[in-house]
């Protein structure tokens, strides 16, 4: 097997970057892991290019022993860049040292691929009966209907089926209607199994030497024992600060009135027990509405009655539902069944009030009361299931809190009695965050309260964006703050060519992608915004962040968390509200600088970033920017900056997507560095080739482009053949065959053309 420093320099050279001394320590650092079995936890800056080093030595490891490694990240973005950008050029570079070409692939839940057999009415449903029913027309008149004829349009045509292939996309109640989750899926019973696209990109999957999934996908494979991913002795978290939200909301279950009458529709006639679920609903529901908000230290007897009730109930209603031997599929009936298992499995939970668990009650204006239950800690779940079998590598860009890794380390079972091994690692960054950057802190401005946005934070905003032109992402602590902003700013700046952008009002993905287009384009939201969104260049040159991220005060699970440190004689405040805030904040600050010429101002309008005693701990949390309170020197700095500025760079557009990763003519080609909803520190400093060929294929126009024909393509211009010459002797479209050479570069009738002595 060819030495680890030689591996890297081939995959840091077939991405056309340059080594850093982080990425080197790290990627050495992860072997090492590997090999002894200890856990590490690493802390790797933008800029270190962190997915090659850890990418680089997972793949040496796959190939020496033949056991696949698995890489999980947290945000979607990540997860693209990896399989559509970072994977296909390593592979490439990496063939010619192995021997061998490194193989991958994308690994998703259910709920992200289309349903075949749903689409063809497998899943008898009354809102898909309608819609998939109904006529053109109607169809043209209903944007539910045409967002699903849309999604049936785009079944003919992807080959992954992946939800985050289609661009634009759909609203979550429209995609409800072509998916189904792992709980309602027929499994080996449905009749289209062999063309499913979730069993067929696993079966893509068995064999790789890298797997690529998510937190959760991870976390339900590790606690559940379902065994979707393969056997493994590797395993990379990537976006590592993420982790414990994630698996916290993976096994967080809510109980509504709504889902028990849902559930009783669903059974319908299939089952007697439908109309008790009805009165169940009903007894739930009396029982909660007057009941307020909060955390429920102890289930009271009426809650537990009608708990009971549904309990009770759900398993009558499941042993009615179970299919008989040798019974005709029923997609309607694996759907109730599946909707009255989690409400049977839901209920007993909350009845059994465990020692861990928290239960809530909260009032959503649209679904009325919701009933939720959550662990108040994953510590030891994560210790031991997943830190067990395999050697575990953590990493992001922030897990030092306040200069120490043992805040994130507590929280993911790595500390105290039986924690296994581990190491931590902060392999810095090449960046001069004082020179690049600036803190800015408007210790004027009043304390943030809880009646809305002050005036004066409005008018600090408006100085902000008028001195920077535009170029600003305000990250807001709640999307009413974000909203508010956002019409205070847009009549505000009326006599500008300014834009304000606010998230809801498209797709994020979306929305970044004109924030990143034009530089007079802001945009606000919330804690989506927070991470995962990398804009580098002169389109971002100024974050705003409105005040300390810290959890709500009435948040259940963190005041229950706060409460039992304090108990166990420890600072709650500072081990969860402070930890939490110092997170966020690192994340947020981290927007702004994503590449070695990146200037630009993060404007903090929290005096307690100063002035509170908890300030220190946050201000360690963050890069090290020049810290400032000096507002016309900021105002100042902003407006020289806008004058100075270059263009904005070229913007990472959506591409098309096979069973394992990005297909190739598709706009992931895009040399780097580009802009869009992913991280910038896995790209290479210096313009990039594009990743090679895949083995999968392309789509143009609806047609899937094999490599086989584009070779025809290339030899069809080489004789000169039209464009209508082409076409017909591959039997498509002008239209297909004419964007195809766009993509490849070629025109058609340029090339020689055939003559005869």
């Amino acid at each position: 097997m060819p030495d680890l420093d030689d591996l890297l320099h081939a995959a840091v050279g077939g991405v056309g970057g340059t080594e850093r001394p982080g990425q080197v320590e790290m990627a050495h650092a992860v072997a090492r892991a590997v090999e002894t079995g200890e856990h590490l936890l690493v802390q790797a800056g933008t800029g270190t290019g962190k997915s090659l080093a850890y990418l680089v030595p997972a793949v040496q490891h796959a190939m020496a022993t033949g056991k696949t490694a698995v890489v999980a990240t947290a945000t979607l973005a990540l997860q693209a860049q990896i399989v559509d950008r970072d994977m296909p050029r390593l592979a490439e570079s990496l063939t010619p040292v192995l021997g061998r070409r490194p193989t991958y692939a994308l690994v998703k839940g259910r709920r992200n691929y289309v349903c075949l057999h749903k689409l063809e009415g497998g899943f008898p449903d009354d809102d898909a009966d309608s819609l998939l029913a109904v006529g053109d027309v109607d169809r043209a008149a209903s944007r539910l209907g045409a967002e699903v004829v849309r999604l049936r349009d785009w079944a003919e045509v992807t080959e992954s089926g992946d939800r985050d292939e289609l661009v634009p996309g759909v609203s979550e109640r429209a995609w409800r209607q072509v998916s189904v989750s792992a709980e309602e899926c027929l499994g080996s019973r449905c009749p289209m199994v062999a063309e499913c696209f979730v069993e067929r990109s696993r079966e893509a999957a068995r064999d790789v030497d890298v797997i690529v999934t998510n937190h959760s996908f991870m976390a339900i494979d590790a606690f559940e024992g379902r065994q979707m991913l393969p056997e493994h002795d590797v395993l990379v978290v990537d976006e590592g600060h993420e982790l414990v939200d994630r698996v916290t909301s993976t096994i967080t279950d809510e109980l509504t009135p709504g889902s028990v009458r849902a559930a009783s529709k669903r059974a319908g006639r299939q089952a007697d027990s439908a109309e008790a679920l009805d009165d169940a609903a009903a007894l739930l529901e009396s029982v909660l509405e007057p009941m307020p908000e909060g955390r429920l230290t102890a289930v009271p007897d009426s809650l537990a009655l009608a708990l009971g009730r549904i309990r009770d109930v759900a398993r009558q209603a499941q042993t009615e539902l179970k299919p008989q031997q040798g019974e005709e599929v029923d997609g309607a009936k694996q759907v109730a069944r599946a909707a009255v298992e989690d409400l049977f499995e839901t209920a007993a939970r909350m009845l059994e009030e465990r020692e861990l668990d928290v239960v809530w009650l909260s009032k959503d204006p649209r679904r009325g009361p919701v009933l939720r239950v959550a662990p108040m800690s994953v510590a030891m779940l994560v210790r031991d299931k997943v830190f067990e079998d395999r050697t575990v590598v953590i990493t992001s860009a922030t897990l030092e809190l306040g200069g120490t890794f043992d805040a994130v380390a507590g929280t993911i079972g790595l500390r105290g009695e039986g924690a296994p091994r581990w190491r931590g690692l902060d392999v810095g960054s090449p960046f001069d965050y004082p020179k690049q950057g600036i803190a800015y802190v408007a210790k004027h401005l009043p304390p943030p309260g809880r009646d809305g946005t002050a005036p004066q934070t409005f008018d600090e905003i408006e100085a902000l964006v008028r001195a920077a032109n535009g170029r600003t992402l305000g990250l807001f602590s709640s999307m009413r703050a974000a909203r508010d902003a956002t019409e205070e700013m847009r009549n505000r700046l009326e006599d500008t060519d300014i834009v304000i952008l606010c998230q809801g009002e498209d797709q994020i993905s979306t929305l970044v992608r004109e924030f990143a287009r034009d530089v007079r384009t802001c945009l606000f939201g919330t804690m989506s915004l927070w991470q995962g969104v990398d804009v580098p260049g002169s389109s971002c040159q100024l974050v705003i962040i409105d005040r300390v991220p810290f959890p709500r005060p009435d948040d259940p699970l963190a005041s229950a968390r706060s409460q039992a440190i304090a108990r166990m004689g420890g600072n709650g405040f500072m081990a969860v509200s402070a930890t939490h805030a110092a997170l966020r904040l690192a994340q947020g600050a981290g927007r702004l600088i994503r590449r070695g010429d990146d200037r630009g101002v993060v404007a903090f309008l929290d005096s307690r970033m100063m002035t509170a005693r908890y300030a220190g701990f946050l201000q360690r949390s963050l890069p090290p920017f020049w810290p400032t309170a000096d507002r016309e020197m900021v105002l100042g700095a902003l407006r020289r900056l806008d004058e100075i500025a270059p263009p904005p760079l070229p913007v990472l557009e959506p591409t098309r997507r096979g069973l394992t990763g990005a297909v190739a003519g598709t706009s992931m080609a895009a040399a780097a560095p580009v802009a869009g909803v992913t991280e910038a520190d896995e790209r290479p400093v210096a313009d990039a080739p594009p990743p090679p060929p895949s083995s999968r294929t392309a789509v143009t126009e609806g047609h899937a482009w094999t490599a086989q024909e584009d070779e025809e393509l290339r030899d069809g211009v080489e004789l000169g053949l039209s464009l209508g010459e082409l076409a017909e002797s591959m039997e498509l479209p002008p239209s297909a065959v004419e964007a195809r050479l766009t993509g490849l570069g070629l025109e058609a009738g340029k090339g020689p053309t055939l003559t005869f002595d």
